[in-house]
């Protein structure tokens, strides 16, 4: 697997898409925040750059739009979201479309946020052609069908009613079933096998049926796998802190990128790393 640095360095011209997942940032992991900003820094030198895709668990949690949308100027200035949407606005001016995805940690994201930076918010599965070939993608909780206590949760917590009742409640609130959601999840998972809390290879073989390839993130698994009718599921890595003990501690995540020359298009994975 080539690194995301030797790409954008060595073919910068034809990086046409990135692709990632997994992020989950939030103002108590401040390396994950700057290394999210150094990645839109690359993407804006790539010259011809259409699109940036972000398939779900963009942020650790989210509980409206509203927690920021109802920020006054002031505060917005010392916002830990602020130089993010700076950033991204810059990257769609310049002409690269930004698509968000939702996540199980954010599916209460909403078009209004989106709207700040000229970004979009699709929804899954989301087809992507790329050269002749159609690509399916998604966040990848949909895939855990063997999981069927989060599939009923998922079923309910995305139901238009529940997002409408979760977001006219105070923030208050919403903090503390969001904090009582996640120390469930957790003991839950906990005592879960964890072939059961990975993907359906009948579900997988399900949705490739009618598409060439599959990429997803959310199981924190970053692989290439490879099906019974020579099918492809690629999997996105999460991004995690690493070496955080150490003097050259380093953000690193699996991510996707597309490269396109005059007669061909191709996928792959790409190793992006951060120094912090």
């Amino acid at each position: 697997m080539q690194t995301f640095n030797h790409l954008i360095t060595t073919r910068p011209h034809q990086v046409r898409q990135v692709l990632i997942s997994d992020l989950h940032l939030s103002p108590d992991e401040p390396a994950l925040v700057q290394a999210f900003l150094a990645l839109l820094d690359d993407c804006l030198a790539l010259p011809a750059l259409k699109r940036l895709f972000i398939l779900g668990d963009w942020f650790e949690v989210w509980l409206g739009d509203d927690v920021y949308l109802s920020l006054s100027e002031e505060e917005r200035q010392t916002h830990w979201l602020t130089p993010l949407i700076a950033k991204l606005k810059a990257l769609r001016v310049k002409g690269c479309e930004i698509l968000v995805m939702h996540g199980n940690r954010d599916f209460l994201l909403g078009q209004p946020f989106c709207n700040l930076f000229g970004g979009e918010l699709i929804d899954e599965p989301y087809s992507l052609i790329i050269g002749t070939q159609t690509y399916r993608l998604e966040h990848g909780d949909a895939l855990c069908i063997d999981d069927k206590k989060y599939q009923l949760f998922r079923r309910v917590m995305r139901n238009r009613f529940t997002k409408w009742y979760l977001l006219n409640k105070p923030l208050e609130k919403r903090l503390a079933i969001a904090d009582n959601m996640r120390k469930k999840s957790r003991q839950s998972n906990a005592n879960k096998a964890t072939h059961i809390m990975d993907v359906n290879k009948g579900e997988v073989d399900r949705v490739l049926s009618h598409n060439d390839a599959l990429l997803h993130g959310h199981t924190h698994r970053p692989d290439i796998h490879s099906t019974t009718d020579h099918k492809i599921r690629y999997v996105l890595g999460d991004w995690r802190l690493q070496d955080s003990d150490t003097r050259k501690p380093k953000v690193s995540a699996v991510i996707g990128a597309v490269v396109e020359t005059d007669s061909d298009a191709q996928f792959s994975l790409a190793e992006f790393e951060y120094l912090v």
